[in-house]
């Protein structure tokens, strides 16, 4: 099997690449290690990717993923469009913080499921992922072009060009 050419972009347009696709994908699969070695994942709604690159989620102490981020910081992050062909893959470090100005700021009603009175529910925190290593992929032309790329090659039996829009970015 033959893998796909392509498009590599530059460490900043990665970046900002990276900041719209989480931020628009929104739901990824945290994979932490728990107290056996194995690994574990849930879904979690991103809240926001800063400035710095961190990663922010809602999250309560009294949690598994709280006690397993606690007692190892390396976690995954999966984000995926299906529908779309893009793809986020983010390998970082966790950390529970308790900053109430930065859950003001990102707190919305729909939360309100899962923190029965909100900003004051008990042991309500929040979860930051530090990137260390990101990868994403996207149909670098539109689902169309690579959907036609794809067809072309089945039949010519040639490496479709330039289908996939790759990044990678380390810290």
């Amino acid at each position: 099997m033959t893998e796909t050419q392509m498009t590599e972009l530059s460490a900043t347009d990665a970046s900002a690449r990276v900041k719209e696709l989480v931020e628009d994908i929104d739901f990824t699969m945290l994979t932490t290690i728990d107290v056996g070695g194995t690994l574990v994942s849930r879904p979690m709604s991103t809240r926001q990717m800063d400035e710095n690159g961190d990663i922010w989620f809602f999250t309560a102490d009294d949690s598994k993923k709280a006690d397993e981020v606690d007692a190892d910081s390396d976690v995954g992050l999966s984000y995926c469009d299906a529908k779309g062909m893009r793809f986020v893959s983010i390998g970082g470090r966790a950390r529970i913080v308790h900053d109430r100005t930065k859950m003001e700021e990102l707190y919305t009603q729909s939360l309100d499921i899962w923190f029965e009175n909100g900003l004051d529910t008990p042991d309500i925190a929040l979860l930051r992922v530090t990137p260390v290593e990101t990868e994403f992929w996207e149909p670098a032309h539109g689902k169309v072009v690579m959907a036609a790329g794809m067809l072309k090659s089945l039949v010519t039996k040639e490496v479709p060009d330039d289908t996939m829009r790759h990044g990678r970015i380390s810290c």
